[in-house]
Order: structure tokens, then C-alpha cells, then sequence
């Protein structure tokens, strides 16, 4: 079988109708469980929210407010619905600390589909190199295998020669693991003269360039990534078409722009925004600091979820200026307040080793009063002078920069 389940390959249209179908209950059910989004969606109807655009209606909660929300109220800041004993298996800590919970549901995080997308089957031998202990890592990837039928050896990071050591007396055909380390452990392996077992990898929480994923295959090993968070799970995952990534079928995703939460046009960057259905830590409108844009067109390898071109930078791009802070949301604020910008980015250099800023703006008919009227706009919503260039519409790169600080200190 090609596909993990036939939901991957449904008809679109049926996909979103049947997202957009659960949203109220799971909305209702953070409401009444998870006290923070009580408080967040106070005045909120549940049944009301049937469509994507009555869902960007809804605040976002990015993850920095989730740290804040957390330190003042432990462990969860209110966003789980689940309670310790039966029902939360796991506490895990990424740093921060941030706190997540690990419930007994199987494949908890969801991650089989985009294991199975990369080959494994019931019956491997999977060599798990992530860690096991703080981060939700190695648990992660082990829930996943297990709810495939796969065997996991629980490796974790490190030890180098005990992990070849390992390999050779198991002979474990999957690996698990960043593409670096899998790169250590095969150069350790032929330094010490071991034959590697793996024939497949599933690789996740650092880049990983053609380049590697080149060398991979020329030592016959088949690898695959997938983008997952673990406050969220699966986001998106690699299919053998190598086109982008494509969505888990449990979620739902919006592109919004930094410091908003306002939806950006298809395929123009901007930050990673999910909605999960994970009843026991159910998080709305859940800004993920990432930023990445959606593909157009459906995968050539048959699944017709929507592809988004995977992690392509942070969407947090606050920087100091003169001992203020600039946030992304406040660049927003100011075009927000005049309709003739098109898009706007926000550009810190120091000239003589003197911080400036200037907008540039693509805007419908520019001039000398607008600019002054932007202007002024930087100035009150900043505390900060700010100059305003105009530049030609589609100038400006769609990498989802709201703010560059190209400052040199040399």
C-alpha cells in the first residue's frame, strides 16, 4: 500500500468540509477543558466557527506567549485539557522551559503517517537516535514506529562507537535521527571498518540539504524529513515525489503575516500558523514562529493535502533599535494604517555606526505627503525615527521578512 490511509488521497474540497466540520467541537472543547482558551475566547460561539476565514478571526497564540502563560501558571499555563495520572503519560521540557504533555493515546504526535510516507514498514528494525530524556524527541519518533508494527532500538545521542557497535550486532534497516549524526555514525562505521545495515532514514530537526541527502542515497540508504513541533506534532511531512511537504491530514494550517494574524495571499511567506485536533492539549490559532509558504498544485506522488515549502526561517524578527525594541507587529500596524501599501519591510542598518531604520514600502501612487504620513505613523507606533523609501511593486523578496537587520559592527 502506497498511501498510510485512503484520507490521504481524497478529493480536496471533501477534505476542507470535513476539517471545517470538527472545528466547532474541538473549539467548544477548548473552551470547557483548557482554561487559558476560556479566557482567550470569552465571547466566542463555538457553532459559529465553520470556515477559514471566522477561524482568522480568533487570536493567535504564538509560542513566546505560551512560555509567558506557562511561567505564571504551571505546568501548562492552562492550554492542556488533560491532568496528571492515566491520562498524561509523559511530561516533557523543550527549552524555556516549556512544558508538554504526552497523553496515552497511540501515535500520539501522528508522526506514522510521515514514517510510513518514508518507507517503514511493521517489521523493521528502527535505530532511534534522538534523545529520551527532557525533550519529547525520542518520543516522538518511538510512538510512531510502534503504531507502524516497527521494533525500536532505543539509541539515543552520543557514543559514537556504541552506536556502530550496535548497528553491527542488530543490524537495524531504519534510522532515526538528525541527517548529521546518521552522517558520524556511517564515516565512524567505515573508519572502523563496520558494513552499515540501514537502507532507510526518517530525518528531522536540522536541515537537510540536497547535498547530504545525495550522499545518503550513494550508500543506498533512502531518506526522508518531515516538520513537526512538539507542542503540535506533525505538521507536514516528505513524500517520495521530494516536492515540498505535504500537510497531516489532522490539522489545519494558515500562512498569516509576522506579527499578525492575517492571512497572507497563496504562496507568499509568512508564519506558520496551526489548529490542532489533539483533544488532550487542543491548541487554537497556534503560531509556531516558523515561517514557510504554500506550493501550488498537488503532489505528483497521488496525496492531494495541500504542500507547503517546509521550514524557511523564524517569523520572530524583533530587534533592538537605539535600546527600543521593533517588533514585526508593530511594522504591520503601520501599514495596517495606510491602505495605499502594497508590502512593507522594515530595514535596520548603521551608517557611521548609527542605528537607522527606513520602510520600504511598494505602495499605489507614492509621494512626498504619504511618505511624511508613513513617517509619522513609525514614529508614533515605534518611539522611533524612521525613513520611508518607496520601491517598485514585486521588489520586495517573498521570504516572509518583515523586519531585516542588516547591521555590521566590523
Amino acid at each position: 500500500m502506497n498511501y498510510y490511509d485512503a484520507r490521504e488521497t481524497r478529493d480536496p474540497a471533501e477534505r476542507e468540509r470535513e476539517l471545517m466540520a470538527r472545528l466547532p467541537a474541538q473549539i467548544a472543547h477548548a473552551k470547557a477543558n483548557a482554561p487559558a482558551f476560556a479566557g482567550l475566547l470569552e465571547g466566542v460561539d463555538p457553532a459559529t466557527i465553520t470556515s477559514r476565514e471566522a477561524l482568522a478571526r480568533l487570536p493567535v497564540t504564538r509560542k513566546s506567549e505560551l512560555l509567558e502563560r506557562q511561567k505564571a501558571a504551571r505546568p501548562f499555563g492552562g492550554f492542556a485539557a488533560t491532568r496528571w495520572g492515566a491520562d498524561c503519560r509523559r511530561v516533557f521540557a523543550s527549552p524555556g522551559p516549556l512544558y508538554e504533555p504526552e497523553s496515552a493515546r497511540p501515535d500520539y504526535y501522528r508522526l506514522a503517517r510521515a514514517f510510513h510516507a518514508a518507507g517503514f514498514r511493521a517489521g523493521d528494525l528502527v535505530h532511534n537516535t534522538f534523545s529520551y530524556h527532557f525533550t519529547p524527541a525520542g518520543s516522538m519518533m518511538e510512538t510512531a514506529a510502534h503504531a507502524l508494527g516497527c521494533t525500536v532500538f532505543p539509541a539515543g545521542v552520543g557514543q559514537t562507537e556504541q552506536q556502530v557497535a550496535a548497528v553491527a550486532d542488530l543490524k537495524p534497516n531504519a534510522y532515526v535521527g538528525t541527517p548529521s549524526f546518521l552522517r558520524i555514525i556511517l564515516d565512524k562505521a567505515e573508519e572502523l571498518g563496520v558494513a552499515h545495515s540501514f537502507t532507510k532514514a526518517f530525518v528531522s530537526g536540522e536541515a537537510f540539504p540536497p547535498a547530504l541527502r545525495d550522499a545518503f542515497a550513494a550508500r543506498g540508504i533512502a531518506a526522508c524529513q518531515a516538520y513537526a513541533t512538539a507542542d503540535i506534532g506533525l505538521i507536514a511531512y516528505e513524500t517520495p515525489a521530494r516536492e515540498g511537504m505535504v500537510l497531516d491530514e489532522d490539522v489545519i494550517l494558515e500562512i498569516v503575516r509576522p506579527g499578525t494574524g492575517d492571512p497572507v495571499a497563496p504562496g507568499e511567506v509568512g508564519e506558520v500558523v496551526v489548529t490542532t485536533f489533539n483533544p488532550d492539549y487542543p491548541l487554537i490559532r497556534f503560531g509556531t514562529g516558523d515561517l514557510s509558504a504554500v506550493m501550488p498544485g498537488a503532489s505528483p506522488c497521488g496525496r492531494t493535502n495541500v504542500r507547503i515549502r517546509g521550514w524557511m526561517g523564524r517569523a520572530d524578527q524583533t530587534t533592538k533599535v537605539k535600546g527600543m525594541f521593533v517588533h514585526p507587529g508593530q511594522i504591520a500596524a503601520v501599514a495596517k494604517r495606510h491602505p495605499e501599501i502594497v508590502r512593507a519591510r522594515l530595514v535596520v542598518d548603521n551608517p557611521d555606526l548609527n542605528d537607522r531604520m527606513t520602510l520600504h514600502c511598494e505602495a499605489i501612487q507614492p509621494g512626498e505627503a504619504l511618505a511624511d504620513a508613513i513617517a509619522a505613523s513609525i514614529r508614533e507606533l515605534t518611539k522611533l525615527r524612521g525613513d520611508v523609501s518607496f520601491c517598485a511593486p514585486g521588489s520586495l523578496a517573498n521570504d516572509g521578512k518583515v523586519i531585516d537587520d542588516v547591521r555590521k559592527y566590523e
